[in-house]
């Protein structure tokens, strides 16, 4: 794996928990806003989304470097649309950037020819 590919595995994966965070706190924050007169969804749906434009652009990026099949793909981004999925997509992230440095190494000993 070269230096951009695992950066932009890196910036998703930084990235996919923050806005799992994010998606949850705006759910409780609907809530509070009819439930009570707490008003923070103007606030939180604007980190939100922001945090969720980022995820998208990293994806695109980690999509387009790592040339992961379109189902890997679709699988990353539905997990940004679920409550909780970013924490789920940082977990698979972290093993697959892990595996892609331990095969990269086993190539540089030459143990590996594939």
């Amino acid at each position: 794996m070269d230096l951009k590919t695992a950066s932009a595995l890196r910036r998703l994966r930084l990235v996919s928990a923050p806005e799992a965070i994010s998606f949850l706190l705006l759910l409780v924050c609907s809530v509070l806003k009819r439930t009570t007169e707490f008003n923070a969804v103007p606030v939180m749906g604007a980190i939100h989304g922001i945090l969720f434009i980022l995820y998208v652009l990293f994806w695109l990026d980690a999509w387009n470097r790592t040339k992961w099949d379109v189902k890997r793909a679709a699988l990353y981004f539905v997990l940004s649309v679920l409550p909780t999925g970013g924490f789920f997509a940082e977990k698979m992230l972290k093993r697959e950037a892990e595996a892609a440095v331990i095969a990269s190494r086993a190539r540089e000993e030459g143990t590996v020819t594939a």
